[in-house]
């Protein structure tokens, strides 16, 4: 499952969904808490660890340009020095908007094997990632450049889920557009929202975006660990 995934079934044990602003708090009150994309860099960085795998990062939500719904992980993304192996951005975000986003935060986006940025449960986006990098080696070379001359700042490594386990785009999206339809009735907004969506779209989907979920955070996971040893060798 993704982090936020996680986080939406902790939320329902009384577990809270922590990010950067939700630290000081948690740490203070020695309370327990499943970690967004954000929070999870700040502790992996304090930790000395380079790469981190997650399902997808947030973004700029749909309709962000009226709501100011922008997820706390691209500013933090701008600031800490980890790179972040996912599948593109959640798909029911506004992806095109959230790259944009990216872009004006300095943050590269780069493409494992792929000029495509995908969609999550969908391997394409219609969106081109910054630049194609297709070895893992090449790919530790860049970061280690990055933050050699200076450049604070995390990255992130876009990497399709594999094709056998992708969902047809037009079912994904039908799923989604649903989902927002729903938690539009309902009112749904802020951080119960991507936990919400992801929900409605598990049944909507009969639990089918559940397996690519699951699916493509192992593929991130296998790369990412070629990632890790690929940028350990450059520190050695």
């Amino acid at each position: 499952m993704s982090d936020t995934e996680l986080a939406y079934i902790a939320q329902d044990e009384g577990i809270l969904k922590v990010s950067r602003r939700d630290l000081p708090y948690v740490v203070s009150q020695q309370k327990s808490g499943a970690t967004t994309v954000a929070a999870t860099l700040i502790i992996a960085a304090k930790a000395g660890i380079r790469v981190f795998v997650t399902g997808g990062i947030g973004g700029v939500h749909r309709e962000g340009e009226n709501t100011l719904d922008i997820s706390a992980d691209l500013a933090e993304l701008a600031q800490t020095n980890v790179a972040v192996v996912c599948a593109g951005a959640k798909a029911v975000l506004d992806i095109g908007r959230t790259l944009e986003c990216l872009e004006t935060l300095g943050v590269p986006v780069i493409g494992l094997k792929t000029e495509d940025f995908p969609a999550f449960y969908a391997r394409k986006s219609g969106f081109k990632t910054d630049y194609r990098i297709d070895t893992h080696e090449a790919l530790a070379t860049l970061i280690e450049t990055k933050w050699e001359i200076g450049l604070q700042g995390g990255v992130v490594v876009a990497n399709p889920v594999p094709a056998e386990a992708a969902m047809e785009e037009h079912e994904i999206r039908v799923a989604i557009e649903n989902a927002l339809e729903e938690a539009k009735r309902h009112h749904i907004s802020g951080k119960a929202l991507t936990p919400f969506l992801l929900e409605y779209i598990k049944q909507q989907t009969g639990g089918k975006s559940l397996a690519t979920n699951i699916a493509l955070v192992c593929h991130n996971a296998q790369e990412g660990a070629k990632l890790s040893v690929a940028l350990a060798r450059k520190y050695q």
